[in-house]
């Protein structure tokens, strides 16, 4: 072992960053990986205060109201995942714009949306989808890289569309006000899913063959079929969300608050539907336990990782690095997304969040840039993390559901396109970013 004489201790806290990393490509466990480094990192700079040090850290990371909402939202998600909503959502909403070209992927991508506002959790969007939308797709003729490529990209979309779960890490890490966060994500979210569903439009009108349209006669449904359709689907789903989303903005109620009146109201709305059992209850609650554990382990691990990092000094040679480069704000925000879209091949979102961001974010006030304009872009970034091949995480979702004639290379070929907007709608953000400052600057000032 290099003795501390050897080393100064900003050097230790870049050595102790790399080794993470390191230990990471091995396929060690993430949060485990944090708590050792920080742990051994801590007694080697500072002896036995460091046990106290985790206890404090450990401690206030349990007592953070705002974390509190993400167990809550979680089991929203999955109570109304398991009741069988999404279905006749996907149904209703299937009927609506049945005349439409593209009309099963443009159902999938808007169920897709509303969905992302009962639950950030990817893995579960994009298997509930695939499962319920893209057989349908396939047996509709649809082009199997065409209905793919919206599956996955339309299951993404819950990391950005408020409620959140990246975002209420965000606001935790970066001590941004979550309401604040939720008001600057909701219209770029609403942009995204935008020009998703208008690249499919004007896809398949170009190229009917990519998505023929359902027959005449299977899609001729009365005014009257279409509105009760989506008033005993869509409506009710709505106005849960909107309720749950508007007393935040508002301030009526914390996030917490509003998350339990959200999973209440799942539990109501799932009742109504008579699809709520005691079996699907209990798989929600054991699903939103190992979700909710596997979050806050990880939060306490980064907690501790970034409070040892912080005392060795860690960020200082990083800082001092990226201001020797000289960098205009521009410049900054190239670099620091081209890390983030990087790290997400290896990374999940969350490390990212807890354990890289907070390196950046002391930087944000040299270059003038706003935290919640970049939470927003980080958000709208991490979308390609779960696009970007070769270990993009959505395709292999897909993947495990999927018919065996296809295959991953015809999924990744399949996202490749909806990366691109990605990328787009990033760029749009950077050049308008009203799109994303107006709400929470109209709203809170």
């Amino acid at each position: 072992m290099l003795a501390s004489w050897e080393l100064g201790n900003p050097e230790l806290g870049v050595l102790m960053l790399g080794l993470f990393v390191v230990f990471i490509m091995f396929g060690f466990p993430i949060a485990f990986t944090l708590m050792a480094l920080g742990f051994g990192f801590g007694y080697f700079a500072m002896g036995d205060i460091v046990f106290a040090l985790v206890v404090q850290r450990a401690y206030s990371v349990m007592t953070n109201d705002t974390l509190v909402a993400i167990p809550l939202f979680v089991f929203m998600g999955y109570i109304i995942e398991r009741a069988n909503i999404l279905d006749r959502l996907f149904h209703s909403i299937q009927i609506a714009v049945g005349g439409l070209p593209g009309s099963l992927a443009i159902a999938t991508l808007v169920t897709c949306a509303m969905f992302a506002t009962a639950t950030g959790i990817v893995g579960a969007v994009v298997t509930l989808m695939g499962l319920l939308a893209f057989p349908a797709m396939l047996r509709a003729g649809y082009d199997i890289r065409l209905s793919a490529g919206v599956v996955c990209a339309g299951g993404c979309l819950g990391i950005l569309i408020p409620p959140s779960v990246m975002l209420i890490l965000y606001g935790a890490t970066a001590g941004v006000s979550v309401p604040k966060l939720y008001a600057g994500a909701l219209f770029p979210g609403l942009m995204l899913a935008g020009l998703y569903i208008l690249y499919v439009l004007v896809r398949c009108a170009l190229n009917p063959s990519l998505a023929p349209k359902i027959p005449a006669e299977n899609r001729r449904y009365p005014l009257v079929k279409i509105v009760w359709s989506l008033g005993t689907s869509f409506f009710p789903l709505a106005v849960l969300m909107l309720s749950v989303l508007g007393a935040i903005f508002f301030g009526i109620a914390t996030p917490t608050e509003a998350a339990a009146v959200g999973a209440l109201g799942s539990l109501l709305l799932a009742a109504a539907y008579r699809s709520l059992t005691f079996g699907k209850l209990k798989e929600s609650v054991i699903l939103t336990a190992r979700t909710s554990a596997m979050v806050c382990w990880l939060f306490v691990g980064s907690f501790i990782f970034s409070s040892i990092f912080a005392f060795l000094g860690g960020h200082q040679p990083i800082e001092q690095f990226v201001t020797h480069l000289n960098l205009s704000p521009f410049w900054f925000l190239i670099m620091t997304q081209v890390i983030i879209f990087v790290l997400g091949w290896p990374l999940e979102w969350t490390e990212i969040v807890v354990i890289f961001v907070p390196i950046f974010l002391p930087l944000l006030d040299n270059f003038g840039i706003d935290p919640v304009f970049f939470g927003v872009l980080i958000a709208l970034n991490i979308q390609t993390s779960f696009l970007s091949p070769p270990v993009a995480m959505a395709p292999f979702y897909l993947k495990g559901i999927a018919p065996p004639h296809v295959n991953i290379n015809d999924i990744f070929a399949g996202v490749m396109p909806f990366l691109l907007l990605v990328i787009v709608a990033m760029a749009m953000f950077y050049t308008f970013p009203e799109i994303g400052l107006w709400l929470p600057r109209y709203l809170y000032g």
